[in-house]
């Protein structure tokens, strides 16, 4: 299982999960040892592949960090945060979790988004 490290320590994961709200989205940063990068690819597919099946899933997105930084950065929308937290808490994905290698640090945080004249709408 990846370890866990918030993004936002005053309110980690556990505390998101509880909040309900629609059109969610995860954004999950991974850091590793880059000599784990092909055994973290694997299980980020196999778990992908889980999360995928789950009703509320809409759509996911894995990045790389460019250069030599091993770190990656997974973005997943969500119709709501209780279709994440089933999702989350599925044991079928939670099993997968300990494929990931013993280096990988993930930081979830869930977001909305924001509305801002002229530039974005939420």
């Amino acid at each position: 299982m990846p370890q866990m490290r918030p993004l936002d320590p005053a309110f980690p994961i556990d505390r998101q999960l509880a909040v309900d709200a629609t059109n969610v989205v995860l954004v999950n940063l991974f850091t590793l040892d880059a000599a784990d990068e092909d055994a973290f690819l694997k299980a980020w597919q196999d778990d992908a592949a889980i999360m995928k099946r789950q009703p509320g899933f809409i759509s996911t997105q894995l990045h790389r960090a460019i250069g030599e930084s091993p770190a990656y950065l997974n973005y997943a929308v969500w119709e709501s945060t209780a279709a994440f937290r089933a999702a989350f808490m599925n044991p079928e994905f939670r099993a997968k979790l300990s494929a990931y290698p013993a280096s990988a640090v993930a930081s979830p945080h869930l977001f909305q988004k924001v509305a801002i004249p002229g530039v974005c709408v939420a």
